[in-house]
């Protein structure tokens, strides 16, 4: 979309919140001139954060700009919804002509920014905190005596970029490496710029640890922000990249085969590189825990097809913050958790950090912890 059209497009959306809301403000002048300052700045600001989020330039222009679309989403959607409201008011009232809201239309017309701001504060908090841990025990049929309790920590889509740096990056590192896994997995969306602007702040994963290394595949944003720069990088920090590869790690007399494919839609980046659950687990010993990193859950029907006995996922983002959360299910076959598809197992991570607007709100991030256990 080109800067004119991006601009249109923000003026247009934020016109409509105006229109729908200054008529019936009318008894709250201030918050009337509030409203408006606001509206006229938030569409300036949110073209120019996105801009400078996409060309690596400044910083506060980008934490600007995307601090306004969190707050704008949650006002958008609540205007929407109060003209949804609204609509069934007024049938109501051809109904039943006696019906009487009193003073609906202005209380509910203050109450919408009100709301949006309070949910985007908390949103924002909840977005900035370092991830809780989840705990998730998975019931593995069959399973191996050497693999009883193999701990995986998953970590997913931080999305290291204008707003998320090295700090918030090491309080990741320090609260994993407390959790003293097996292995550690990063499951794709890691970084939104270039190599050379975010090499620093990428550089803490090196100081991971678990038993037997961390291992990453690509998302969408590597192939965004130049997927094989990155994985050279990576790989000169000590993470094992794999690309519709794998690797078997032995644990007593039991043998786990780890796979990774590259992400869902890197074909369209560069056909060599089509994502190939087939691929990635062929010639690994036919007795062994297959366990398959993909970013995207659309990966399962063909990691089910494959053999695996686990899928690890994020991209989600569990929706990150209402209402999106209802709409990823329209892209993906699961959004969050644990879900199984045939005998695969797959889990979604709700990701590490966030995407764009700082905010999560009804979709805490996390740092998973997958415990491999004996089921039937």
């Amino acid at each position: 979309m080109g800067r004119f059209a991006l601009f249109a497009v923000s003026a247009l959306f934020h016109a409509y919140i105006g229109l729908r809301l200054f008529p019936d403000l009318g008894a709250w002048a201030p918050a009337n001139l509030v409203l408006l300052l606001w509206l006229v700045i938030s569409a300036l600001l949110m073209p120019l954060g996105l801009q400078m989020r996409r060309a690596g330039g400044s910083d506060a222009l980008a934490w600007a700009g995307l601090l306004c679309m969190g707050l704008f989403s949650s006002l958008f959607v609540l205007t929407v919804l109060r003209d949804i409201v609204f609509v069934v008011y007024v049938s109501l009232q051809w109904l039943l002509p006696s019906l009487d809201w009193g003073n609906w239309q202005a209380d509910s017309a203050l109450a919408v920014p009100l709301i949006a701001l309070a949910l985007s504060l908390v949103g924002f908090f909840n977005a900035r905190r370092t991830a809780a841990v989840v705990r998730v025990d998975v019931p593995i049929a069959g399973l191996p005596a050497g693999l009883h309790g193999f701990s995986i920590a998953q970590i997913s889509d931080i999305h290291v970029g204008p707003t998320i740096k090295a700090p918030y990056v090491e309080a990741i590192v320090a609260a994993v490496n407390t959790l003293g896994a097996d292995m550690v997995a990063i499951t794709g969306d890691l970084v939104d710029g270039t190599v050379a602007q975010l090499r620093a702040h990428v550089a803490p994963l090196a100081d991971l640890s678990s038993r037997h290394g961390t291992f990453f595949v690509t998302g969408n944003h590597e192939y965004y922000s130049g997927a094989p720069a990155w994985v050279a990088e990576l790989r000169r920090l000590g993470l094992n990249v794999l690309m519709n590869q794998h690797v078997v790690l032995e644990q007593g007399a039991a043998a786990l085969a780890v796979a990774g494919v590259t992400d869902f839609g890197a074909g369209h980046f560069d056909p060599a590189q089509a994502s190939s659950p087939q691929a990635a687990i062929a010639g690994a010993p036919a007795d062994a825990f297959k366990l398959l990193l993909a970013h995207q859950p659309r990966s399962a029907p063909a990691a089910a097809a494959a053999g695996f006995n686990l899928q690890l996922s994020g991209h989600t983002h569990g929706g990150q913050f209402l209402p999106w959360n209802f709409f990823v299910r329209l892209q993906q076959p699961f959004t969050a958790g644990l879900d199984r598809l045939h005998d695969l197992w797959v889990y979604t991570s709700r990701g590490t950090g966030y995407w764009g607007p700082p905010q999560r709100f009804g979709a805490p991030s996390e740092i998973t912890l997958l415990r491999l256990v004996p089921g039937v």
